[in-house]
């Protein structure tokens, strides 16, 4: 069961990360096709990860690590790619929003039962 919980993890953490390549292409690209193609692309990779991670986590588990994995994965290709100013209150939020996350992992609120 551990196990399926890691891959559920790693599913709705590529799901978020998708999510963020989707925007991140919606900037980089010129060519309206290519800009649009990639956005496409992104996110219907971004959703079949986050289906995968919903079968092996619960809902709420899933969501909020996928809200992570977007926000740090988004923030951090500004600062680098585009250059934006992260300010202090942005490390201490995305700090708080990695930390809600660990406790939700190691939470029992919901038990999903095996379907196997």
């Amino acid at each position: 069961m551990e196990g399926k919980k890691c891959r559920g993890y790693a599913w709705a953490i590529s799901a978020g990360v998708n999510a963020a390549l989707a925007a991140i292409s919606a900037k980089l690209f010129s060519s309206q096709v290519i800009k649009y193609g990639m956005v496409i692309i992104f996110n219907v990779m971004m959703w079949g990860c986050y289906v995968n991670s919903l079968k092996a986590l619960s809902s709420l588990q899933a969501t909020v690590t996928n809200f992570a994995a977007n926000f740090l994965s988004s923030g951090l290709a500004g600062f680098f790619l585009f250059e934006e100013a992260l300010p202090f209150q942005w490390f201490a939020g995305a700090l708080l929003i990695v930390i809600g996350v660990f406790i939700l992992s190691k939470s029992s609120i919901e038990r999903k039962a095996s379907t196997d």
